[in-house]
């Protein structure tokens, strides 16, 4: 089984384009990945994007999809370390690195900046590794 940690861009593709995750895969990222897929859809709906009932629907698919969310001790603490390291402001996308690093075979980083910051710290896989 291979494991690939997802940001909240990937999620929110995933379930908007209803895209298979092979069942030889896991999906993980840190507990607050649904909480950052929620803002992007309300930026969407703020910006004409979206309907709130679709907004609704996609947040119905997100809370679905099984994903193993991590929020441990040992994960936090990674991503400070992390953050620390490369003298980043926040731990907020240290956390998908940390999760990666700590859980995860590759991480599928759709919001660019993130990706940006995972090269050369992290495997990097495209979103088409999930229906693999």
């Amino acid at each position: 089984m291979t494991r690939y940690a997802i940001d909240a861009r990937a999620l929110l593709r995933i379930v908007t384009d209803e895209l298979p995750v092979s069942p030889h895969h896991q999906l993980v990222a840190p507990q607050a990945i649904r909480s950052h897929a929620l803002t992007l859809l309300l930026g969407q709906v703020e910006q004409g994007e979206l309907t709130e009932r679709e907004a609704r629907t996609l947040h119905t698919r997100l809370t679905e999809l099984k994903i193993r969310v991590l929020g441990d001790r040992v994960s936090r603490w990674t991503s400070f370390q992390l953050a620390r390291e490369h003298g980043w402001d926040t731990t907020a996308d240290a956390e998908y690195l940390a999760v990666t690093r700590l859980q995860a075979d590759a991480l599928v980083a759709l919001d660019p900046e993130l990706a940006a910051k995972a090269e050369g710290v992290v495997p990097v896989a495209p979103l088409s590794a999930l229906s693999d």
